[in-house]
């Protein structure tokens, strides 16, 4: 039965009045952009520094959250951008990091391969904020994300994006793959005849720019989105006080530069900004030793060698451990079933190896998908260095917070300063609001505001 809605009230909400309110419009165009590396702490010391339509035209105007976190551990860029985009945590995205081991050929893979030689967003279990803006808009609504890696560009697009760009490792030009639509690939093929550049924040806020321009995007009622990715890094760390200051206030110029420009071809107060970090940051190597911290290295694959030993003196002899990659160890399932053991029973005897060994905290069972990860999970306590000697791989444990905001700016967006810790996860579900749209199928976090 169909309720009667009075004439009144109908030209009320035409109007986009009720009660004498004033309802706010769906912003023309989202611009999320993701700060690989940023830090509050740097932001803040180099303030004085800064132009005035940067990063202080965000802090004063927008709404920050001072204390931003993600739900989940350790964080890498890939699985960081997957997170602000589905609105949830790797266990349901299955976006653990940039890599992972593939179980059934013990090969490491890239979280953008498709498995046939292409890349696309495939891997991602998950939707997007922008897959829900274009079922919501049947299509209508445009999606684009641009990075100079392909994992933050694809995984910031989602699947139902129009075109995502990253730079080539091969020789260094923008590119694309054959998932995204005719249209996005004319516009990179005319974008690369037409211009040259050095790859950097600058190369990316000027095909953003453009993307903006060729593609039209937020020049009509239906809200378009475009995700772009910075960095907030430096490749040479000898003298890193003075190029953090020179690649901070760089930073500050190019968002500068962005945002007056897309607010002058959308319309000021007819974009909605959204600025977050990837909440890491790839320390400098410390000789702790040197300093009389305390330290070691712990090695990953002696230590998997030494369990397969011990699991054999209780088990008969035979290869449980499969192999071991980044700080995860992987049992071989088939042969513990031909065995009759118990799963369980094996784990729990592995975590009272794994735990009395020197330099490792903690050991636990994985939280995510056996697809994507392996089954015992070591945490090396902070200071030691993880080394596996059969992929050359080594990094230092660090369980230090690295403190980055989240800020919001534009369209409705009241100026103000939060302190209350907020996740990133739940950057997704405010957008949604903002733009009337469902959040991502995964996400299950409450709007910021």
């Amino acid at each position: 039965m169909k309720q009667y809605i009075p004439t009144i009230l109908l030209a009320a909400l035409a109007s986009g009045e009720v009660h004498g309110q004033t309802l706010q419009p769906a912003p023309r165009l989202v611009v999320n952009i993701a700060i690989d590396q940023l830090r509050t702490d740097y932001i803040e010391h180099f303030s004085p520094l800064y132009s005035p339509n940067g990063f202080k035209k965000l802090l004063e105007r927008g709404r920050v959250y001072e204390a931003a976190s993600y739900p989940f551990s350790p964080v890498d860029r890939a699985s960081a951008i997957a997170s602000i985009a589905t609105g949830t945590t790797p266990q349901y995205n299955n976006i653990v990091g940039t890599q992972w081991l593939d179980r059934t050929t013990l090969r490491p893979v890239q979280c953008t391969d498709d498995g046939n030689g292409g890349t696309s967003p495939g891997k991602l279990a998950t939707s997007t904020t922008g897959d829900e803006l274009k079922v919501a808009t049947r299509g209508k609504a445009l999606v684009y994300s641009i990075a100079v890696d392909k994992d933050a560009a694809i995984m910031a697009g989602g699947h139902a994006a129009d075109g995502a760009f990253w730079i080539s490792e091969k020789n260094n030009r923008w590119t694309t793959s054959n998932y995204y639509t005719d249209s996005s690939q004319n516009l990179l093929r005319a974008y690369n005849n037409a211009n040259s550049y050095h790859v950097d924040n600058d190369a990316v806020a000027n095909l953003a720019e453009a993307c903006v321009s060729n593609m039209s995007l937020g020049k009509d009622d239906i809200t378009d989105m475009l995700s772009v990715t910075f960095e907030a890094k430096i490749k040479d760390l000898s003298n890193w006080q003075a190029d953090m200051e020179i690649a901070y206030l760089k930073l500050d110029k190019t968002i500068a530069r962005l945002i007056s420009s897309i607010e002058s071809k959308v319309g000021y107060n007819k974009v909605l900004f959204v600025v977050t970090g990837t909440g890491y940051t790839d320390d400098e190597p410390i000789d702790y030793q040197k300093y009389k911290i305390p330290t070691g290295t712990f090695y990953i694959n002696r230590t998997a060698n030494l369990l397969n030993m011990y699991l054999s003196a209780i088990y008969g002899q035979a290869r449980y451990v499969e192999t071991c990659f980044h700080n995860q160890i992987y049992l071989d399932h088939k042969l513990i079933e031909q065995k009759r053991l118990s799963f369980n029973d094996v784990m729990s005897r592995s975590k009272e190896l794994l735990v009395q060994t020197s330099g490792v905290r903690s050991v636990s069972s994985s939280p995510y998908s056996p697809s994507v990860s392996g089954d015992l999970v070591v945490e090396v306590a902070p200071g030691w260095q993880l080394v596996n000697e059969d992929n050359h791989e080594q990094f230092t444990s660090r369980a230090a917070f690295v403190p980055f905001p989240i800020i919001f700016y534009g369209t409705a967006i009241t100026a103000g300063r939060i302190s209350t810790p907020a996740t990133v996860d739940r950057i997704a579900p405010t957008i949604a609001k903002a733009i009337r749209i469902r959040a991502p199928n995964a996400c299950s976090s409450a709007p910021l505001h």
